[in-house]
Order: C-alpha cells, then sequence, then structure tokens
C-alpha cells in the first residue's frame, strides 16, 4: 500500500466552524475512515497540526479529536518541510497575513471564505498563490449539501425546462445572549471585526447562484441592524454595528432572478434553515439542506383566487420527494477529499481562489448597493 501522508496546518480551528466542521468532521473523519483511497494500493493520509494562539485551547482540541500535533508557533509549523497544505480558519481581517507566509513558505493553500475583507485583497491572494505555482482553494461546501445536489440533478435532467426564478431563504434566530447561551460568536455583530450578515452569506449565494443558475449580471442590497444590542462571552452589553440581516435581489445574464432574504433575526416557519425555491416553466421545485422535493407541470393544481372560503386544495399534497441517488457524506468533508486529491494526484479542481474572491465582490457590491440604495452592476473581476 502506497500512503501519500499530507502534513496539514490548521490554522485557527479552535473556533466553531474550524473544530466542528473542517476539524472533527473533515479530517479527523478522513483519518478514521483509513484515508482518501485512491486505488486498491494508493491512499492519501492527513497529518494535521493544529495551530492557534491558546496551548491550553489546543491541547484540548487535539485531545478531543486524537491529534498528536498542535502548536502555538505558526512560523515553525510553516518551516517544517513536511507540512505541504495550509489551511486559514481565522477571522477574516487576519487571513491575507497567515496565507502570505505560508505562500512564502511555499505551502498549498487552502481557505474558509471570505478570503478577505475586500475584493482587491482576495483577487491580490489568488494572483499571489498562482504566481508561486501552489495549488489552492477556497471552501464552498454549499454546492455539496444533499438537497443542492439534488436540485442540481433535476436541473441536469431538464426538469425545469426554462428556469424563470429563485428565492432563496436563510436564516434563524440567534439569541442575543442576554438571557441564554450564545450559539453564535459576538463579533458577527461587530462591523469592526469585519461582522455582518451580507460579508458572511453573500458570498456563499455568489457560488450557489453562480454554480446553479448562471453568472450575476447586477444586484440590489439593503441590508439592517435589526437587534441594536446584544451580549457578548462574557455576558456584557455591547451595541451592534454590522447588519443581522439582509435583503438582496440577483438579475443573472440569461435573465433569471434570485431573491435571497438572510437573517439572524428570524423565526424558522419552513422546512429547513436554507431553502431555495426554484420556478421553472416545466416544473418546480423546493430544496433544504439535505431533501429537496418537486412539482411538475402535469401536477400543478389550477389556483383560482378566492378568499371567502378556505382552500379546497391541499398545496402540500401535490408535491414529491426526490429520492435519494446514494448515501451523503459531509459536505466539507466532500470538499477536502477534492482539494487533497488535487494537491497529490493534480486531480481537477475549479474552486479555488479567484471564485473565493468572487465572493468578496459580490459582498462589497451589495454592500455598496445598501449604501448607496441603487442597482449595482457586477463587473468582471481583475
Amino acid at each position: 500500500m502506497t500512503t501519500h501522508k499530507v502534513g496539514i496546518i490548521m490554522n485557527g480551528v479552535t473556533g466553531r466552524m474550524g473544530t466542528n466542521q473542517h476539524l472533527l468532521r473533515s479530517i479527523k473523519a478522513i483519518i478514521d475512515q483509513g484515508g482518501i483511497k485512491l486505488s486498491d494500493s494508493e491512499v492519501i493520509m492527513p497529518d494535521p497540526i493544529l495551530v492557534g494562539r491558546s496551548e491550553t485551547k489546543l491541547a484540548a482540541l487535539a485531545a478531543r479529536a486524537g491529534v498528536k500535533r498542535y502548536t502555538t508557533d505558526l512560523d515553525a509549523a510553516l518551516a517544517d518541510k513536511g507540512n505541504t497544505v495550509y489551511f486559514d480558519a481565522t477571522l477574516t481581517g487576519q487571513r491575507p497575513i497567515g496565507v502570505r507566509k505560508a505562500i512564502a513558505a511555499g505551502k498549498h493553500i487552502y481557505c474558509e471564505k471570505p478570503t478577505a475583507t475586500t475584493s482587491a485583497e482576495a483577487l491580490a491572494l489568488a494572483k499571489e498563490v498562482e504566481a508561486a505555482g501552489l495549488k489552492h482553494g477556497v471552501v464552498q461546501d454549499k454546492l455539496w449539501l444533499p438537497g443542492l445536489v439534488k436540485l442540481k440533478w433535476l436541473m441536469d435532467q431538464g426538469f425545469f425546462g426554462k428556469v424563470l426564478s429563485v428565492r432563496g431563504e436563510f436564516g434563524y434566530w440567534v439569541f442575543t445572549g442576554e438571557h441564554e447561551k450564545l450559539q453564535r460568536p459576538s463579533w458577527n455583530y461587530r462591523k469592526e471585526e469585519d461582522g455582518g450578515i451580507i460579508v458572511d452569506m453573500i458570498c456563499h449565494w455568489q457560488y450557489v447562484i453562480q454554480n446553479l443558475f448562471g453568472d450575476i449580471k447586477s444586484l440590489t442590497c439593503l441590508g439592517a441592524t435589526h437587534i441594536p444590542q446584544r451580549w457578548d462571552e462574557a455576558a456584557k452589553p455591547y451595541k451592534c454595528t454590522a447588519d443581522d440581516a439582509a435583503y438582496a435581489t440577483f438579475e443573472l445574464t440569461n435573465g433569471v432572478i434570485c431573491h435571497f432574504n438572510s437573517s439572524w433575526a428570524t423565526r424558522v416557519d419552513r422546512d429547513d434553515l436554507l431553502t431555495l425555491h426554484v420556478d421553472g416553466t416545466h416544473g418546480t421545485a423546493v430544496a433544504g439542506l439535505r431533501d429537496c422535493k418537486a412539482q411538475s407541470m402535469a401536477a400543478t393544481p389550477r389556483c383560482v383566487w378566492n378568499p371567502d372560503v378556505d382552500s379546497p386544495i391541499k398545496y402540500k399534497d401535490g408535491w414529491v420527494r426526490v429520492p435519494d441517488q446514494g448515501i451523503y457524506d459531509n459536505a466539507f468533508k466532500i470538499e477536502w477529499e477534492l482539494f487533497l486529491r488535487h494537491v497529490v494526484k493534480d486531480e481537477p479542481f475549479q474552486w479555488n481562489l479567484f471564485e473565493g474572491a468572487k465572493g468578496v465582490q459580490l459582498a462589497e457590491l451589495g454592500l455598496q448597493s445598501w449604501a448607496e440604495r441603487k442597482w449595482v452592476d457586477v463587473p468582471k473581476l481583475g
């Protein structure tokens, strides 16, 4: 058996996403399954080293994950030639510092999104790592969610006919921390710490829309700070300076209209925390994180407006569940496996830092639209 051991510097994994999605559910899961099987005689085996500021937190997380290596010295980890990949899940504003150090050390780069706080910086990072001849990728996990995979399968089958519009609903109630335990970090609601739902979520909507429905031509976005005060991890009140909701409409080059509501100040009355409602001339589908339901033209009821009587149509009865096409793995883990195959075997990997820069650009344009209260065009980046 040939084993390709890949040393991975995991910077910032003591945070919520880094711990749960990247370390435990991706890298540890890959190790536990015996690596990434390339053939009966060849595997890729991750060898992570955890990097952060708190040795106490790192030691506890390493013990939890069964990882032997951890350090507070990023420079030392970068100097180790056995580490060939640098992964960054630190705060967005700090990301270019670590990435540039890793580029100088000759490491392949894999980043959480947003890849930078501005599109100019994000594009510069992409150009720098490309010029260094290194492989690079950005996390675009939602493309591998089972519900969206099923939606893409319907599109590839021609189920929709001509796609007309997309309505995305995302969000949930994030407790303020006054009386309850926080479920999101307080920096999310501080603009000075790169918080805000526009910066966080429009990066996601960019790659979801581009990969499923088409290129974005223009957009309009209205942000809001619905909850003006929250309480931080030390139970101290603070003023919210970042947006906690965004209402954005995207016009695509092919004429499709996409509207996405994103909110951390809404209570859920839908099938999932994220739903995509796609209308087409021949059919409609509604996808969530893991499931998808559809209604064809033949099953579409003939609706008549009459608010004076109870509806004779049971609308929910006219939908069918799109069947599973197999077993669906964790979306973050799937992309990690694809990236590591790209690093070791040079297999194609299209979700690179240039794609990540497009997401930063769209978020930037969303903030511009909100500030100027107008539609803005999406120019070609770079």
